[in-house]
């Protein structure tokens, strides 16, 4: 198809970099057409603590082997609350769990419990080293991804253990009743790839979709549009407008989902998202509402979402479609 190779090129940027990091709470930096160099300046980026009441940290974990935690610094002020549990595939399938840190650091200062896929390989003090380009195997456009959506699907286990650890500052913290999964670009596939388990209550893709040509051309990912029928919660896809590469992939699978209820939001933003804007832009906040509401049952959260004269129906230019919300 026509976007393909432009899809293609995207998720090979994202593979090659090793994934996005945010820009400075002030200016971000120029515009380059350099990409290496973009992504150098934004792993210098200072660490955000988010907008919330309970502010984040992000950490390497030894209860999260091969993966990165954000949550609230101080558990004592959640006063008993528990922490409801977001998974996290990132972009390019990297193995970098810090590549969307300042949008997931701010979720988690919500009151949220985020377990990224990989370690901290970005960011302020971290010698940035580009990926070595390596040819992808025969058959494919896309090298070998670097975590598969089993290591997603892994965080909740590792909090589930976390949480019963009474040596773990996590005891008694970790609400396994109410997970999310998400991602980004191909962390968005790997998001679908998770969806089916049954514990899983919510699903947000981020400016990705499956290939709407029935192609896998990722190495070591084969997914297609039959997946869509194991979705048994409601989705969301945030999608970056028609300048968003995976576009048309995202807006085939919300056509084809008939069977939960499933929203899409369209921002003018681009398939890099809002991820490197200070706590995560925009889509941040449309996570967090979304997230509010399906796993916490937020009249304020919905009110985004529902109804004619919904919150993002008045917001400036963002489109919003949806279908089975009852």
């Amino acid at each position: 198809m026509k976007t393909r190779s432009a899809v293609l090129s995207a998720a090979l940027l994202c593979a090659v970099a090793g994934a996005q990091t945010a820009p400075p709470p002030g200016n971000p930096p120029p515009p380059t057409e350099n990409p290496a160099a973009m992504f150098e300046a934004f792993s210098k980026v200072p660490d955000t603590a988010g907008s919330g009441p309970y502010p984040a940290i992000k950490a390497e974990d030894p209860a999260f082997p091969g993966h990165t935690v954000y949550r609230p610094r101080d558990i004592a002020a959640l006063k008993g609350r528990k922490l409801p549990v977001l998974l996290w595939g990132n972009g390019g399938c990297s193995n970098d769990g810090a590549s969307a840190r300042l949008f997931l650091s701010e979720i988690a200062s919500h009151g949220y419990l985020v377990v990224a896929a990989g370690t901290i390989r970005s960011g302020p003090g971290i010698p940035y080293r580009p990926e070595p380009q390596v040819a992808p195997p025969p058959g494919k456009v896309i090298p070998q991804i670097k975590t598969q959506a089993q290591e997603v699907a892994q965080g909740l286990d590792l909090a589930i253990r976390a949480g019963r650890d009474r040596r773990h500052p996590l005891y008694g913290h970790v609400d396994a009743a109410r997970v999310a999964v998400s991602g980004h670009s191909c962390g968005g596939l790997q998001a679908l790839q998770v969806a089916g388990d049954p514990r899983i209550r919510t699903v947000i893709v981020q400016n990705s979709g499956i290939f709407a040509d029935g192609t896998n051309p990722i190495a070591g990912m084969t997914v297609d549009k039959s997946l869509l029928k194991t979705l048994h919660t409601p989705i969301l896809y945030i999608l970056g407008g028609p300048q968003d590469v995976a576009h048309p992939n995202g807006t085939d699978d919300f056509a084809r989902i008939d069977t939960v209820p499933a929203v899409l939001v369209d921002l003018p933003v681009g398939h890099g998202g809002t991820f490197m804007q200070p706590n995560g832009g925009r889509a941040a906040q449309i996570t967090l509402a979304w997230l509010d509401w399906q796993l916490g049952g937020d009249r304020r959260a919905a009110a985004m979402f529902t109804g004619a004269d919904c919150g993002l129906c008045r917001q400036e230019g963002v489109r919003i479609e949806r279908k089975r919300l009852g």
